[in-house]
């Protein structure tokens, strides 16, 4: 006998309502990160030795740059997934965890956006 409601069962939600999404999506970005981290190690170990100015032209590649973006776009997701699961399993006092998980989130994306934003600039020669 289950206690899920039917509604539940067709839905396949569990009690968080979004618990497989955020599993799937730890995944999705997980697999992205091996062939972007493999490319952005292979390319690091490329300009080893060069200047700035090699590295800017590098990156106003506009195929780098996206793939830099795109990097910088998976690696916060990923970490901002993770650390919400670390948050929710270890912080028990309810005001404190929505706290740290709102701080967590805003510094994320804080910190993705500046980072899109210095690829952009130096890709777009500013």
């Amino acid at each position: 006998m289950s206690l899920r409601t039917p509604l539940g069962r067709v839905r396949g939600l569990g009690s968080a309502k979004s618990g497989t999404h955020h599993f799937w999506m730890q995944r999705v970005t997980a697999v992205a990160l091996i062939p972007l981290t493999l490319w952005f190690v292979y390319a690091v170990m490329s300009l080893v030795g060069g200047d700035h100015a090699t590295v800017s032209a590098w990156l106003q590649i506009p195929y780098n740059a996206l793939l830099m973006i795109l990097l910088i776009v998976a690696t916060f997701h990923h970490m901002q997934l993770g650390l919400q699961v670390v948050i929710e399993d270890y912080i028990h006092g309810e005001g404190v965890k929505i706290a740290s998980l709102m701080i967590m989130k805003g510094g994320s994306l804080v910190l993705g956006i500046a980072a899109a934003f210095a690829v952009l600039k130096v890709a777009f020669g500013g």
